[in-house]
């Protein structure tokens, strides 16, 4: 079977969807079994070929930008297992210096900017972002990824209207695994085509199957050449499925079994795997050391959060923005 793309891409791809497949349900299990993870915890298990393909197609000064779903992305940027794992055990060694927890992941180093816990602030931050790279004079295109339920929220309309309105170098990227925390796409929205929304703003937009990683990574490429020629924003909708619920304590009631493994049957790691191995790209034996290597991977983070030390209580007040001249000072 003939591929548009090179071998080396199937292997990086299927290392990365493994790493961040593993690494997720190892904290799951951390998490439910052993309870050293606390606070909430929303995986990324079946949605990985969008951060593989998002990879592919754009450069490590790209920045990214995500809601609270953010393990697999900041995995994908280049954040060590040990530092995200250590960050969930909520240790001084984790990215964020054990304060984010699961929702608050953050690289400067690495370009990643979070991990937000507010529905949908992540859209304007993300074209924030844009409009500093814009300013600045780099070719620099930043990816904001938000889900569908942040689709209804009016910071999303306001955004969209500024970034064509000064172009700026952006993709929205809509990661749709159709149900927000728990309510299907069509009980709250009239438009069931998210990717429709951009038609009010002359803004270019695609639906993609975002379980197959070079349909993501030939639209991404796509939309960052636009940007980086000062064409401006593109939003992608990305239609893809979680596997696990909203978030570990979800009884995911609001959708069948049947459903989940429809779904499961068109997993993107197994469909890289399999096309490995139809064009020789690699043997059973040589993704089996990947998968190996990825295994020690994950559970030497577990290790490194279980002997990193906790925040030293001086850390309590430090990295709390605080504005000097507030006018409305409280007696």
């Amino acid at each position: 079977m003939a591929t548009k793309f090179s071998k080396e891409t199937y292997l990086y791809w299927y290392e990365l969807m493994q790493l961040i497949r593993q690494f997720e349900l190892k904290a799951e299990e951390m998490y439910k079994m052993a309870g050293k993870i606390r606070g909430f915890f929303h995986a990324y298990v079946g949605q990985e070929a969008i951060a593989a393909g998002c990879m592919t197609a754009t450069g490590a000064n790209d920045p990214f930008i995500t809601a609270y779903r953010d393990h697999g992305l900041g995995l994908a940027k280049g954040m060590s297992a040990n530092s995200c794992m250590a960050e969930l055990y909520g240790k001084a060694t984790g990215c964020s210096k054990g304060k984010g927890g699961s929702m608050h992941f953050f690289s400067v180093e690495h370009k990643f900017f979070g991990g937000h816990g507010i529905v949908g602030a992540q859209i304007g931050t993300g074209a924030g972002l844009a409009f500093a790279e814009k300013y600045n004079g780099t070719d620099n295109v930043v990816l904001c990824f938000f889900g569908d339920g942040a689709a209804r929220q009016g910071m999303l309309h306001e955004t969209f209207n500024l970034a064509m309105l000064w172009k700026l170098p952006v993709i929205f990227i809509c990661e749709n695994n159709n149900y927000a925390m728990g309510t299907s796409i069509e009980r709250t929205s009239n438009v069931v085509d998210i990717y429709k929304l951009a038609d009010a703003y002359d803004m270019p937009a695609d639906k993609v199957d975002g379980m197959v990683p070079e349909l993501v990574h030939e639209h991404v490429a796509r939309a960052v050449k636009r940007a980086r020629e000062g064409d401006g924003p593109t939003l992608l909708e990305m239609k893809t499925y979680r596997y696990k619920g909203h978030s570990i304590s979800d009884p995911q009631k609001y959708r069948s079994k049947e459903e989940v493994d429809e779904y499961k049957d068109q997993d993107p790691i197994t469909k890289v795997r399999n096309t490995i191995l139809e064009n020789n790209f690699g043997s059973e034996a040589d993704l089996k050391a990947i998968d190996d290597r990825i295994n020690q991977v994950v559970e030497e983070s577990v290790k490194f959060a279980e002997e990193s030390p906790w925040p030293a209580e001086d850390e309590l007040l430090k990295d709390v923005y605080m504005d000097q001249n507030y006018v409305f000072e409280k007696d």
